[in-house]
């Protein structure tokens, strides 16, 4: 039997929970970020990669754009069509392991945000494969914007700190993971926890998660080797993306631009 990953077993039944993490909350202005950066032509299609509960996804269908949403999560995908069928906009959902997609030249822009699939995975050939992948989907000429975690970051912080931070935050919706166990390895810059989650069903979970962070200069290089010309990067501002924000060492994310 294959053993689950901790972000399956993680989102395996995560879904309405989800929904009431303190950072799902900037959906809008991330929008206007990504319509901006499309020039506001909603005639254009876009692949939303690892859109869990379709939060992006049915606020830009609602909008006027083309999406179709991939995620490998079932439970995310549920409340993901709940929500789309509430809005009354039409959006193809699929589940898809984001390291084998179906499709090829077939989307104007791709959209990967707060870690929906990249960088989560346990090696750094999983991790290029969706690279290739949302590379392979673009037609052309086309956009791919994406957020990552920020290697420059736990160069000067504690990530343990931080995440702790973010859940004192979060406690009023009394779903906030408790942390445990913590490392991160310079070697490999990648970061082991252990946290305990509440899922759905109010059943407890303790998974150890193996998160990489990436520098700028790794990611740049990456995907020029996919083809993509111009690579820009700035600071990942929670519902307020701007290519005015310089990324620093304070950014916990970093936002990606490139075509």
């Amino acid at each position: 039997m294959t053993t689950k990953q901790w972000y399956q077993a993680l989102f395996e039944n995560y879904g309405r929970t989800y929904e009431s993490e303190c950072y799902v909350h900037g959906t809008v202005g991330e929008c206007d970020f990504i319509e901006r950066e499309l020039g506001g032509d909603t005639s254009k299609t876009i692949l939303d990669i690892g859109c869990g509960t379709g939060r992006h996804a049915v606020e830009l269908a609602r909008r006027g754009w083309r999406v179709t949403g991939i995620d490998l999560s079932e439970s995310m995908l549920a409340v993901a069509k709940e929500k789309a069928a509430a809005e009354g906009v039409t959006i193809d959902f699929r589940r898809c392991d984001a390291r084998d997609l179906p499709f090829k030249g077939e989307f104007d822009a791709a959209i990967m945000l707060c870690e929906g699939a990249f960088p989560l995975m346990e090696t750094d050939e999983m991790n290029y494969q969706i690279l290739q992948n949302a590379a392979r989907a673009l037609r052309p000429g086309g956009t791919f914007i994406f957020t990552t975690l920020n290697g420059l970051f736990p160069l000067f912080h504690s990530v343990k700190d931080f995440l702790k931070s973010a859940a004192a935050e979060n406690d009023a919706a009394n779903n906030s993971p408790s942390f445990g166990s913590h490392s991160f390895d310079l070697m490999t810059f990648r970061d082991h926890s252990t946290a305990t989650f509440t899922d759905d069903d109010g059943n407890s979970i303790e998974l150890t998660s193996n998160e990489r962070y990436y520098v700028p200069s790794e990611i740049t290089w990456l995907l020029k080797s996919l083809g993509f010309s111009r690579i820009d990067i700035f600071g990942a501002k929670l519902g307020a993306y701007s290519r005015d924000d310089k990324l620093t060492t304070e950014d916990f994310e970093m936002l990606v631009v490139a075509r």
